[in-house]
């Protein structure tokens, strides 16, 4: 069996982003990705025609450590940005097996075998860019289970008031678009966006193309403190699930609540996903849960994973990097205290935590 320097599990940016650099610096490796093509996590995701940008993090310089990576200045859809990722692909003939998806990592001595239900691979270093695709539940009664996570076909939604939730840009680009659709077709029927909370957060390009849609007329009501409550099958056997958009404290305990109700096939539910902490766990890769003295910026309860400067987990020669790492990590400083880190899921961050890992992978085989 071959023992590789690094097996790259993800084929992301952030994993694409390794095998570039590892070729640069001579190192093997393969990449393993459980999904039928590169970057599925973000075909997965984004809707057709979303906008992809090369933002760059406050207080952060570019440009792009991998500027064959790097999405146009210009206005540049999901669709396009994968073409120039697979001729990326083609240029560099990457070693990336598809539909391989890892179940476990075992440390045999200085190696690591990743195991996959058709495979297993000795590396000397393992790189988990798997990112974060663990949907967050809707924390209702009853079922939901045939609410969409994504945006398929907006053509589905023709014809149908459709509710999209979640106040972050995921939500906003699947209103936009949605809203986009049904003006073209004529169609008048409203997207309406609820979010659980009072304020919405999104990036400035993302909140400029919605801004943009509104001003063209598209037909998109917003619904601010809209809590998910039941997920029910009515009388004519259609799943349907009931939202809280108001409630009206009368006094003397009497309360007054108004709602909304939508048939599952038009909800789609953009509220994020859990960071992959059971993996972590599983892999024994240390984390400490967050409270108020811990994080500032991880929600209390979650786990927070340990990094060095060089996203080199508590197990010796396992790295963690991009959207697994987001929105926040503990970086080990040199001290041993630990410091909470921002850590943004855009590909910018994706591709500098891969080149900082690959760099610290080759800075040690040079000295074995």
């Amino acid at each position: 069996m071959d023992i590789y320097d690094v097996v790259i599990i993800g084929a992301g940016p952030g994993g694409i982003a390794c095998a570039i650099k590892a070729i640069e610096l001579g190192l093997s490796y393969v990449i393993l990705e459980k999904g039928t093509t590169v970057f599925q996590g973000i075909i997965d995701s984004y809707p057709k025609g979303k906008k992809v940008y090369p933002t760059i993090p406050k207080g952060e310089s570019g440009p792009l450590p991998i500027q064959e990576l790097e999405p146009s200045s210009k206005i540049e859809t999901v669709e396009n940005y994968l073409v120039k990722v697979n001729d990326c692909v083609e240029k560099y003939k990457m070693r990336i097996h598809l539909g391989e998806e890892f179940q476990e990592i075992v440390k045999e001595g200085d190696a690591f075998t990743v195991v996959t239900p058709q495979n297993h691979y000795r590396a000397s270093n393992v790189i988990l860019a798997f990112g974060s695709n663990i949907p967050t539940d809707l924390g209702i009664y009853g079922e939901a289970k045939t609410v969409a996570r994504r945006l398929d076909s907006p053509e589905d939604h023709i014809g149908a008031s459709t509710l999209v939730l979640g106040g972050g840009n995921a939500a906003a680009d699947v209103v936009s678009t949605l809203s986009k659709a049904k003006r073209a077709a004529g169609d008048d029927t409203p997207v309406y966006w609820g979010h659980k909370r009072e304020d919405f957060k999104v990036d400035k390009d993302v909140a400029r193309d919605l801004g943009e849609e509104i001003l063209l007329g598209g037909h998109i009501r917003i619904l601010q403190g809209a809590i998910p409550k039941i997920g029910e099958v009515d009388e004519d056997g259609v799943e349907r699930l009931i939202i809280l958009t108001r409630e009206i404290h009368l006094g003397e305990g009497v309360n007054l609540r108004q709602g909304m109700s939508f048939p599952m096939k038009h909800v789609i539910a953009c509220i994020g996903t859990q960071g992959p902490s059971p993996v972590f766990e599983r892999l024994g890769v240390q984390q400490i849960t967050c409270t108020e003295v811990v994080s500032k910026i991880g929600k209390e309860g979650t786990k927070l994973i340990l990094l060095t400067p060089e996203f080199q987990t508590s197990i010796k020669g396992i790295y963690a990097i991009g959207g697994a790492i987001s929105p926040a990590y503990l970086l080990i400083q040199e001290d041993g205290t630990f410091k909470e880190q921002k850590h943004p899921n855009l590909i910018f961050k994706a591709l500098t935590d891969a080149v900082r890992a690959i760099e610290d992978i080759a800075r040690s085989a040079s000295k074995t």
